[in-house]
């Protein structure tokens, strides 16, 4: 036989003659993970011996064209935009704050310590209970007749009158469009036992100078005798006759008010007692304005008031004597 016709059949291998050599090399199983290389000691391998994976010829096989090759990255990133879909985002988390982060100075009342926040807040409520209380009392003054008013009228006017009154005058179809100047005399015993009369002094106008150019005057100051004179008016008629049950203490207010100005007056001079009062009214129309038609008479209005004795009870603590003041 040839040698070239037996070449083809049979040849020599790696195990030895007689050994059929396969016609197409078939791909090689997938190599184990390091655990066979590390268990097979460098050197162990015995001679001749091929390493799984290998052809005789020393050729690493090819992948198989089945199986996908799917990189690591891919793996663990999800589908790419090969596949149709958008990879979800990722959700980062929110840095924890650290010890050292500082914290926001607190503000208001909270930065008080809690003595102060406790005294804080009572004078928040107290003054909240006033405010509640005073806006109840004026809704009652104003409010028609009701049986809360029936039952606490006397409490209810205690706590407008004077300073808290209100009244519809300026809204009134005919407002105030007068000027009234209250005016009072007295007759006072001097220190050598004579009797004299005093001249009209215009409490009025003193009350006037007492609060030109003051930004703040006081409500004493500024409603104390006009408060007094409409008080009296209110309760009284034409000819002077009380009108009610408060014609008497209308009188008396109106008395106790005259007599504490004519004695800041000095009237009769050091130390002059004031024995009698009398108290009258000057009333003057506003004039209009000129470029209005309507005729006003400018002729003042007087009413004047009978003289009246000064009790001891106007007299204790000096209040009668000019030399108090």
């Amino acid at each position: 036989m040839d040698a070239y016709d037996e070449s083809g059949k049979t040849g020599p291998g790696p195990d030895g003659p007689g050994a059929s050599t396969p016609a197409v090399s078939e791909p090689a199983e997938p190599a184990e993970p390091a655990e066979s290389a590390e268990s097979t000691p460098a050197g162990s391998m015995p001679d001749g011996a091929v390493p799984d994976g290998a052809v005789p010829d020393g050729s690493v096989p090819e992948a198989r064209a089945s199986e996908p090759v799917t990189s690591e990255s891919e793996s663990e990133s999800g589908p790419g935009p090969e596949s149709g879909t958008e990879p979800a985002p990722a959700l980062v988390p929110a840095p924890a704050p650290t010890p050292d982060t500082p914290l926001p100075a607190p503000t208001g009342i909270a930065a008080l310590s809690l003595r102060y926040q406790i005294a804080a807040a009572l004078a928040l409520a107290v003054v909240a209970v006033a405010a509640c209380v005073h806006l109840g009392m004026v809704f009652l003054h104003v409010a028609p007749s009701n049986t809360v008013t029936k039952q606490h009228g006397k409490a209810i006017d205690e706590w407008i009158y004077p300073e808290f009154e209100q009244n519809w005058k300026l809204f009134a179809p005919n407002p105030l469009q007068q000027n009234v100047a209250v005016q009072v005399r007295a007759l006072v015993r001097t220190p050598d036992g004579t009797s004299r009369e005093t001249g009209w002094y215009d409490l009025s106008a003193l009350d006037g100078r007492l609060i030109d150019g003051n930004p703040l005057p006081s409500h004493t100051q500024q409603n104390e005798l006009r408060r007094a004179w409409d008080f009296y008016a209110s309760a009284h008629d034409s000819q002077n006759r009380p009108v009610g049950l408060r014609g008497d203490l209308s009188e008396r207010y109106l008395r106790r008010v005259a007599v504490l100005g004519v004695a800041r007056e000095h009237a009769g001079g050091k130390g002059a007692v004031v024995e009698r009062v009398q108290v009258r009214s000057r009333t003057t129309n506003v004039p209009p304005p000129k470029w209005s038609e309507e005729q006003v008479s400018d002729k003042p209005m007087v009413r004047e008031l009978p003289w009246w004795p000064v009790p001891e009870s106007d007299r204790e603590d000096g209040l009668t004597e000019a030399s108090a003041r």
